[in-house]
């Protein structure tokens, strides 16, 4: 065995630990999804490529619900989702890929989430049109590439904290989220908070510890 998985950690900080997939083997992926069903736990699997998901073996792939948009895979089955405190503002649809595995963290975690998505602020009204389902939920994140104006905007229409996700969609001097990030860092709109860039994973773990849902295991919510 060539991992130690931290398998207490939610009851120490609410949130279990998830697997980044992107620089493991199939083989070390199927060894830690081995160690998890011998212990009935379940599982969130994060930047799982479509290549790497169909390189696992059968059995491995069996037991995943594999989304390849958001390039996460859930070991274990899914929960019944709440009601949706948070709204996942996706600027154009090729943030959707981050957005998505905001998303489907907030589901593997028990929390729905309200999915907006294509409403950049190139065309303002298609964010107006959606503004007032956003206001009514509790935390926001946004996930915007380009110049990031997304985040700043949306922290000057609700009262909710804002939680800005810059992705790496972009060209020029906005290639690589940079842009983006910089744009996040320096919004002048009160009450937004960044992540790293294309951290959708990230996002949503911030959104569960805001609404209180990250409880360790020995407390209540």
């Amino acid at each position: 065995m060539d991992f130690t998985f931290d398998w207490s950690r939610a009851a120490r900080t609410g949130l279990p630990e998830a697997v980044l997939c992107s620089a493991k083997s199939p083989a070390q992926i199927t060894e830690i999804l081995a160690a998890a069903q011998a212990r009935g736990a379940r599982l969130l699997l994060t930047r799982l490529e479509p290549a790497g998901f169909a390189a696992l073996d059968e059995g491995a792939r069996a037991g995943l619900d594999y989304d390849p948009l958001a390039r996460t895979a859930v070991l274990g089955g899914k929960l019944a989702l709440a009601d949706t405190p948070v709204a996942v503002v996706a600027a154009g649809t090729s943030d959707l890929p981050v957005a998505r595995e905001a998303v489907q963290t907030l589901a593997f975690n028990g929390e729905g989430a309200l999915l907006v998505a294509d409403v950049g602020v190139a065309g303002l009204w298609r964010l107006m049109e959606r503004i007032e389902e956003i206001r009514a939920c509790r935390v926001v994140i946004a996930v915007a590439g380009m110049e990031g104006a997304l985040f700043s905007v949306l922290g000057g229409l609700v009262s909710a904290p804002v939680i800005a996700v810059p992705t790496s969609v972009g060209y020029g001097v906005a290639e690589g989220g940079k842009a983006a990030l910089t744009s996040a860092l320096a919004s002048c709109a009160p009450g937004v908070v960044t992540v790293n860039i294309d951290n959708g994973f990230g996002a949503a773990c911030a959104a569960l510890k805001m609404l209180g849902a990250a409880v360790p295991a020995n407390q209540e919510r």
